[in-house]
């Protein structure tokens, strides 16, 4: 279903939020959903509508976001961006599956259209700060975190904020949202807090004109998870092994994966939160009986 949000932005719901915007007879997309069928549902809205469309931005390379590109492209010839890094995972989706089965050639399992897209050829990079991409005028936001190189795209006073931020009732399903690097989701999170906007459009969640409440949530969230792993390892006079904490933290939120795709995002989340402990100096690594071993400094 399109929504207008405001007077030239739309949302589009779905597994994942849509972003569109139209000026002077032209369209743009802010992502384009996880595979073929998701994008031909998205043309099918905008065509009902008697809609343009011409263009895509892609926030961050995960399937979700970009795996509708590869058929928008071919079928439409719509023109791709997005940030240089994020843009390699679009052009080479196998990088996914590689970096969560630590860095080795993954496995079939992993070889999934929810973890490995169809590969997309990028038009131009966007950098941070003012952009222009045919009649759209936009501010190009960088938002690491959740993915190394996700921006948000900044157009007509909405802001159109990819995975940043999750909506509260997002947040409650998951427990632990998916990041790579704490200490970025949080400064990133702040600077959304502090942004001045008339809406903002997670890429999971509602659109709010108030967005304080939603980002605080986050927050906690984050800060809440990276307290609970702190005073875990407080109480192991003799430190941890790496991977018995993560069990222990597994139980803790009561996370259940009901895949090895899904076991090596939490996964990965978790190793996102330790290094953050260790890069500010509460928490030190060693190797001890052929383990990662962590102890409080």
């Amino acid at each position: 279903m399109l929504t207008k949000i405001s007077e030239s932005c739309f949302c589009i719901k779905g597994h994942v939020n849509i972003g569109y915007i139209t000026k002077n007879g032209q369209g743009l997309l802010i992502d384009c959903g996880l595979d073929k069928g998701a994008a031909k549902k998205i043309v099918k809205i905008l065509k009902e509508n008697q809609l343009p469309l011409h263009y895509c931005i892609i926030t961050h390379g995960h399937v979700d976001h970009y795996g509708g590109a590869a058929y928008l492209q071919k079928e439409l010839q719509v023109e791709l961006y997005s940030s240089k890094l994020e843009s390699s995972f679009v052009a080479n989706p196998i990088l996914e599956p590689i970096y969560l089965w630590n860095g080795a050639m993954p496995i079939k399992e992993l070889r999934n259209k929810f973890l490995e897209g169809e590969e997309a050829h990028i038009a131009s990079f966007l950098n941070e700060g003012f952009q222009q991409i045919g009649p759209f005028s936009f501010n190009v936001l960088s938002f690491p975190g959740h993915s190394y190189g996700q921006i948000g795209i900044f157009i007509d006073e909405i802001l159109f904020a990819a995975d940043s931020y999750f909506g509260v009732e997002v947040l409650k399903k998951h427990k632990v949202p998916f990041i790579v690097d704490a200490k970025a989701t949080l400064e990133t999170l702040e600077k959304i807090y502090n942004f001045i906007c008339q809406g903002a459009l997670p890429g999971h969640g509602e659109f709010e004109t108030d967005i304080k409440r939603t980002i605080y949530a986050n927050i906690e969230c984050h800060e809440n998870i990276l307290k609970y792993l702190l005073s875990r390892l407080e109480v192991e006079e003799n430190g941890i092994s790496m991977e018995n904490l993560q069990t222990i933290f597994f139980h803790q939120y009561e996370l259940s994966p009901a895949n090895v795709g899904a076991w090596l995002l939490y996964r990965t989340s978790y190793t996102a939160y330790i290094s953050t402990l260790v890069e500010k100096g509460l928490v030190t690594i060693s190797i001890h009986d052929h383990k990662l071993w962590l102890r409080c400094s």
